[in-house]
C-alpha cells in the first residue's frame, strides 16, 4: 500500500515537471536567478537593491525576471527597454502596486504618486500638473525661493566665524526645502517649537517605515509577522497622527477663507491648500474631489518634493568636495555672471547663462537619482517586451540608477564629468531614456521644474558667496532606503568670498 502512495506521488510529480517544463518552453520569459522557497529572491536584494540588481542585471540580462516572496517582478535596467516601454505599452505599464505604508498614509493611494491607473489618477495629476506644478506657478513662488535661500546663506555666514569653523551642510539642506515646501504648500514653517519638532517625527517615522521590510508585502500569509513585531501599530499611530495634523491644516485654511481666524504667522499668499480647496468648492457636483484626497495631496508635495529636492542637493556638493577642480570652474562661472551684484536672482540662471551649473546638477543626478529604483509600477494585462511574455500583475521595477551608470551609454560611467552634458540635448524631462532621475512617460515626476528651481537657486548661491573645503577625506556611503541619501552628514568649512559678501 505504502509502495502504491509512493508511485502516485511520484507521477504526480512527474506530470507537473512536464507541464510547467512544456508551458515554460512555449513561453519566452525573461531570465531568472534561482530563488528560494517562500522568500523567492528577496535575499539577493541587499540593503542597497539598486547596486545588488545591477550585478544581477549584468549576469543575466538587462530585463530579468526575480520573485520577490509570491511577487512576480520584472527589472528593468535597460535605455531600450524603457523606450519600449514607454512608447509603445505605457498605458499598461501605468498603475502602481498596493505597497502597505503609503496605502494606509495617503488614504487608500487617493494620491498622484501611488493611486493605480484609472480615473481618479487621471484627475489628481490633472490637478498636480495644471493647478499645482504648472511652469507659471512655480515662477509665482520665485520670491518664496530666494527669500528661503538667503536665509541658508545667513545661517552658513553666521556659524562660519573662522576658517575653521564647521557647518553642517545637510542640516541646512534640508531645512531650505522643508522651509520652502512649507510655505508654498500650508502657507507658513513649521520652524521651531512643539508643533514643528512633532512634524518633523512624524516625517521620519514614515520615512523608518518606508525602508523596514514588511513581509506582508512579499509573502500575505506572512502579514500576521507585522502584529506581532509591532509594525502595524506604530504604522496606525503615525497615519492617525499626520491625518489629524493635515485635518488641522485643512480646517485652519477652511477658516481662514471665512474670515474667521488669525493667519497665525502664514502669509497673505495663495499656497497649494487654499487652490486644492477652490478646486473642491468648483468642483463639488462635477466630479467631487474628498477632503482625504486633499490630504493624500498635501503629503505627495512633502514627500516627494522636500526628499527629491534635498537629495540632490546634497549629493551635488558631495561630489563638489570631492573634485575641487570642477567646484572652482562652477565658482568662476557662477561669480561671472553675477558680476557687482550682492545677490544671485533666478534672473542670473535665465536663457542659459550658466550652462555648466546645469551640467554639474545632471551630472550628479545622472549618477545619484533620488529614487534609484523608480516607483514600482504593475502591469495590467500580458504583454511581449523585447520578445520576452510578461504576465499581468507584475510587478516592474526600473533601474534608473543602473541606466544611469551603462558603459554603453556613457563614457567613463563612473566619472563625475560635468562636461559631458555641455552641447549635449540630453535631459531629464523623460524623452531621452538613457537619462531618467525623475521618471519617465505617464508616472513620470511632475514636480520637475519646482524640484530644479530650488536646486539651481541654492547652488548658485552657495557657489556666489563661499569657498568649501572638509576637514577629512568625504565619505560617499549610501544610506539604505527608497530615496539614497549621503550616509554620513556633509560637514564642511565654509569660508566667505569676500568679493560677493
Amino acid at each position: 500500500m505504502i509502495s502504491f502512495i509512493y508511485f502516485i506521488l511520484f507521477i504526480i510529480f512527474l506530470y507537473k515537471w512536464y507541464f510547467n517544463a512544456t508551458s515554460k518552453a512555449r513561453k519566452r520569459l525573461p531570465p531568472s536567478p534561482a530563488k528560494l522557497p517562500v522568500i523567492g529572491n528577496l535575499f539577493q536584494l541587499g540593503l542597497r537593491p539598486h547596486r545588488s540588481l545591477k550585478e544581477l542585471s549584468e549576469r543575466y540580462g538587462p530585463l530579468m525576471m526575480l520573485h520577490l516572496g509570491s511577487v512576480p517582478a520584472l527589472i528593468v535596467s535597460s535605455a531600450d527597454a524603457v523606450r519600449e516601454i514607454v512608447k509603445n505599452q505605457d498605458l499598461i505599464f501605468s498603475s502602481r502596486p498596493k505597497l502597505s505604508v503609503m496605502h494606509r498614509i495617503v488614504y487608500g493611494s487617493k494620491d498622484i504618486a501611488f493611486a493605480r491607473y484609472g480615473d481618479h489618477w487621471r484627475q489628481v495629476r490633472s490637478i498636480g500638473v495644471l493647478q499645482l506644478l504648472s511652469n507659471k506657478r512655480v515662477q509665482s513662488y520665485r520670491h518664496i525661493r530666494e527669500e528661503e535661500t538667503s536665509l541658508m546663506i545667513e545661517k552658513i555666514r553666521n556659524s562660519s566665524s573662522s576658517s575653521m569653523s564647521e557647518v553642517n551642510l545637510s542640516n541646512l539642506l534640508v531645512s531650505l526645502t522643508n522651509g520652502i515646501i512649507s510655505r508654498v504648500v500650508l502657507g507658513r514653517k513649521y520652524d521651531g517649537g512643539e508643533e514643528s519638532e512633532n512634524f518633523e517625527l512624524m516625517l521620519k517615522e514614515i520615512g523608518e517605515l518606508l525602508v523596514t521590510f514588511n513581509p506582508g508585502d512579499y509573502v500575505p500569509w506572512l502579514n500576521w509577522i507585522n502584529r506581532v513585531s509591532g509594525f502595524d501599530a506604530r504604522l496606525e499611530k503615525v497615519a492617525k497622527s499626520f491625518d489629524e495634523f493635515l485635518t488641522r491644516v485643512v480646517e485652519e485654511h477652511r477658516s481662514r477663507k471665512q474670515g474667521n481666524t488669525d493667519r497665525d504667522g502664514s502669509s497673505d499668499e495663495v499656497d497649494f491648500v487654499d487652490i486644492l480647496l477652490e478646486i473642491q468648492r468648483e468642483n463639488s457636483s462635477s466630479y467631487p474631489i474628498e477632503t482625504d484626497t486633499i490630504k493624500a495631496l498635501i503629503f505627495d508635495m512633502f514627500g516627494a518634493g522636500t526628499d527629491t529636492t534635498y537629495t540632490a542637493l546634497e549629493w551635488t556638493m558631495a561630489e563638489l568636495l570631492r573634485h575641487p577642480k570642477i567646484m572652482e570652474k562652477l565658482q568662476n562661472e557662477v561669480r561671472s555672471v553675477a558680476g557687482s551684484k550682492l545677490e544671485v536672482t533666478e534672473e542670473d540662471l535665465e536663457k542659459n547663462k550658466m550652462p555648466y551649473l546645469k551640467a554639474v546638477i545632471k551630472e550628479s543626478l545622472r549618477l545619484h537619482p533620488p529614487f534609484p529604483l523608480l516607483l514600482p509600477r504593475e502591469l495590467t494585462q500580458d504583454t511581449t517586451l523585447m520578445g520576452y511574455e510578461v504576465a499581468a500583475g507584475t510587478r516592474v521595477m526600473i533601474n534608473a540608477w543602473a541606466i544611469g551608470r551603462d558603459p554603453i551609454l556613457w563614457e567613463n560611467p563612473e566619472e563625475f564629468h560635468p562636461e559631458r552634458f555641455l552641447d549635449s540635448e540630453i535631459d531629464f524631462k523623460g524623452f531621452n531614456f538613457e537619462f531618467i532621475p525623475f521618471g519617465v512617460g505617464r508616472r513620470g515626476c511632475p514636480g520637475i521644474t519646482f524640484a530644479i528651481g530650488v536646486d539651481e537657486l541654492a547652488l548658485a548661491k552657495l557657489m556666489h558667496k563661499f569657498n568649501f573645503a572638509t576637514q577629512k577625506d568625504l565619505d560617499m556611503t549610501e544610506a539604505p532606503g527608497h530615496s539614497v541619501h549621503v550616509k554620513f552628514p556633509l560637514l564642511v568649512n565654509p569660508i566667505p568670498h569676500l568679493a560677493s559678501n
